[in-house]
């Protein structure tokens, strides 16, 4: 493939091609590359300009992909161009200079249409473009060959009236095609294959139908909760369980062929997550595992829960309380919870009136966190402050809402009268 010069490379070979074929044919003809209306009044002339490059079409996509999904990269991009040029032909019009250059031109590019490579080293090789002299045109696989392009009179006009705004010359259009650019970004080669396997396996997909917590159906998942997978073809040669796109392995003795247990990895955030089984593949020699096949996503609320101090009570405390004059307190709510939050993370704090009396409505109140997305904040925390106001005194059920999963509430033991009872906090 060629590299930035070959535009270059094509314009100074075709010139050369050109000044050959004008110079035998009359006598005292050159070739420019200059713009059709550069100032001056050019003799007896002919003048090659590109005016035009666009995408060939066959060729757009030949290089694709360029890079394996991990963004390293597999082969060097290219971008295949097709240059237009317009041919103007000036001189004495009474000798019909310009009309007996245009039929020596149109001549030679009608009998070599095609730039060889010996013509492109040859116009390298020469003094006046040794600024060409890296160009790898010749060493391009596409040979650049040339055809008539058939501009009308419309075409002609807007060229001439809106490009170069000059009084119109005899003039005709040609097409250089392919020219192929590529990058010189250094690729990553793999090793060649050294041995080749075939391995043969039944279809056999797991499939998860629940994820639920051990302690039981209903109980919320918690991340100190070992957590339940029920399903069908669940052991495989290999078996993990992706959650939150981290690789958990189980121990033998918590995997069946319907059931898994597991306990949930450390760095798992509060909210909605994504479990899948996953069952690599042996292979090669020696065996190395590759993807195999995955179950089926089945999401699951991981539930944040406030922390406790050693005598068991609840990890919150309230300060800087004012009052107003209805008689509601503002201040801090600050409180600690597992498992941390992040800081892209919304959280909300619910009160809910613990005991409220028969002849009223209870009280229920919600705050979102004191913000702490900052830059200079870290990325996760367990100690939240939520900032209240207008909360009338008294004992409240607390309740942090992360990303929309709640903290679970305790309930009495008393079966005949089962009522939360904790997290709770007094607003002084």
């Amino acid at each position: 493939m060629s590299n930035f010069l070959a535009i270059a490379s094509v314009t100074a070979a075709l010139s050369e091609v050109l000044q050959t074929a004008v110079g035998n044919d009359v006598a005292g003809a050159v070739v420019n590359t200059n713009r059709p209306d550069a100032s001056g009044t050019p003799g007896t002339s002919v003048n090659l300009y590109l005016y035009q490059v666009t995408t060939n079409a066959a060729m757009s996509n030949v290089d694709l992909p360029t890079r394996r999904p991990s963004g390293e990269l597999a082969r060097r991009s290219q971008v295949a161009l097709d240059l237009h040029y317009l041919l103007t032909f000036f001189g004495d019009e009474g000798k019909l200079e310009p009309q007996r250059l245009l039929g020596s031109a149109v001549s030679t590019l009608h009998s070599r249409p095609v730039m060889t490579r010996d013509l492109i080293r040859q116009t390298i090789a020469k003094t006046k473009y040794d600024f060409l002299v890296t160009s790898n045109l010749a060493d391009a696989i596409e040979l650049v060959k040339f055809t008539p392009l058939s501009l009308s009179l419309e075409e002609l006009s807007k060229l001439w009236s809106v490009f170069f705004q000059t009084p119109y010359s005899l003039s005709v259009a040609y097409q250089g095609t392919v020219v192929m650019i590529e990058s010189e970004g250094s690729t990553h080669a793999a090793l060649p294959v050294r041995a080749r396997n075939i391995y043969v396996a039944p279809l056999r997909r797991p499939e998860i139908e629940t994820v639920v917590s051990a302690i039981g159906t209903n109980e919320p998942i918690l991340s100190t909760t070992t957590i339940v997978i029920n399903g069908r073809r669940l052991r495989g040669e290999i078996t993990q369980v992706a959650i939150a796109g981290i690789d958990v392995t189980p121990a033998a003795q918590d995997l069946t062929d319907t059931r898994i247990s597991v306990q949930l990895p450390a760095g798992v955030r509060a909210g909605v997550h994504g479990l899948q089984v996953v069952q690599p593949a042996l292979m090669g020699t020696p065996p190395i595992a590759h993807r195999g096949v995955e179950s089926n996503l089945v999401a699951f609320v991981l539930h944040p829960a406030i922390s406790k101090k050693l005598d068991d009570s609840p990890d919150v405390s309230v300060s800087g309380v004012t009052v107003a004059t209805d008689g509601t307190k503002s201040g801090d709510l600050t409180l600690k919870l597992d498992p941390k939050a992040g800081k892209e993370q919304r959280a909300t704090l619910l009160m809910n009136e613990l005991n409220p009396p028969s002849n009223r409505a209870p009280r229920a109140y919600s705050f979102d966190a004191a913000p702490h997305s900052a830059p200079a904040d870290p990325a996760e925390t367990d100690t939240l402050v939520f900032p209240f106001s207008g909360v009338a005194p008294g004992d409240y059920l607390i309740r942090v809402q992360i990303d929309g999963a709640d903290s679970p509430l305790e309930q009495s033991t008393d079966v005949n009268n089962p009522v939360f009872v904790g997290p709770t906090v007094a607003i002084p």
